[in-house]
């Protein structure tokens, strides 16, 4: 392995709505003379970056092909499935090439079990071989922001932990070492499911408040005051115009997607059956994001839309400006 700050050729393959700007961190604080290696599905998002970044970003013909010109591979994906095709398909996937002695980080949210099988691949073949899965906390304002979390499934003793801290604290804030393979998921999933039931808390207890006369504004002061204080009132406020930079702000239209919750939840309140954990609020939290991911008022856009399929008012500021 290179010095710790030193990653000569990197490859990052998955360009969506959180890994472009990972890529772009990495793009604009690595060393001068690193060179990025790319792929996504949507050679749109490819070129677009390459025509950004010339001579710092170059463009990968496929998994494999990035695998094959880069030491550490950094990988961004929907889903388990993606996952299994990107690292395990026998002709374009990052495992149909040699990796021996390669940095190999998987950054999707997805289930333990795939990712668990995907090592054990990756051990049997590859044995000089080092995966990660480090899913990624923050949504989308954060990856943008440079201010995401990893939860590194391994534990604090790892001989590549410098290296893997590195090079996330180029992309954002902090590493967390979550104690050994597939924990990182375990870790991220129970913060996912914990987070997508404050959305919903958090936008039943704005309505009932609104409903009875509070000001929003008003509400966000009392639960940042109180003990109901939580990032998502702080940060992604459900209500529109009360927190500026919160995707509500924006027409919901930039953050977690509705449908990605539904995917980690459904994740979630999986993990929870498979390991006997008692969940009163799974099964209806569940349900809740099924149905908002199919409501055409609210698919595809961020998760803290459950605000408006519980029909919250939106058009609050239309009162307190007398209209």
């Amino acid at each position: 392995m290179a010095d710790t700050h030193q990653f000569s050729t990197l490859g990052f393959i998955g360009l969506g709505a959180m890994g472009k700007p990972m890529v772009v961190h990495l793009a604009n604080k690595l060393p001068p003379e690193s060179k990025l290696y790319v792929f996504d599905v949507f050679e749109k998002v490819v070129d677009d970056l390459v025509a950004e970044y010339p001579g710092r970003i170059y463009k990968g013909t496929s998994a494999k092909d990035v695998a094959q010109r880069s030491e550490t591979i950094i990988t961004m994906v929907p889903e388990g499935a993606h996952v299994r095709s990107v690292y395990l398909d026998p002709q374009n996937g990052v495992c149909s090439t040699d990796i021996s002695g390669k940095l190999l980080i998987d950054c999707s949210t997805i289930d333990t079990a795939t990712s668990l099988a995907v090592k054990d691949h990756i051990n049997q073949n590859f044995p000089t071989a080092s995966f990660y899965d480090s899913p990624v906390s923050g949504g989308v304002v954060g990856a943008i922001k440079g201010t995401i979390a990893f939860f590194l499934g391994c534990a604090e003793s790892d001989p590549n932990l410098k290296h893997l801290t590195y090079l996330a604290t180029l992309m954002g804030k902090q590493i967390i070492p979550c104690g050994g393979p597939s924990l990182g998921l375990a870790a991220k999933l129970s913060n996912n499911y914990l987070s997508g039931v404050i959305a919903i808390a958090c936008s039943e207890a704005f309505d009932m408040g609104m409903r009875s006369g509070l000001d929003p504004r008003v509400l966000y002061k009392v639960y940042g005051a109180g003990t109901a204080q939580n990032a998502i009132c702080d940060k992604f406020c459900p209500v529109p115009d009360v927190y500026p930079e919160a995707p509500s702000t924006g027409g919901y239209k930039q953050g977690f997607k509705v449908e990605l919750m539904k995917k980690d939840f459904g994740l979630a309140v999986d993990m929870a059956k498979r390991v006997g954990s008692k969940n009163v609020l799974g099964d209806v939290g569940l349900e809740t994001y099924e149905n908002a991911s199919k409501d055409p008022q609210c698919r595809g856009l961020d998760s803290r839309v459950v605000y408006r399929y519980l029909g919250g008012n939106e058009d609050w500021q239309l009162k307190s400006n007398g209209a």
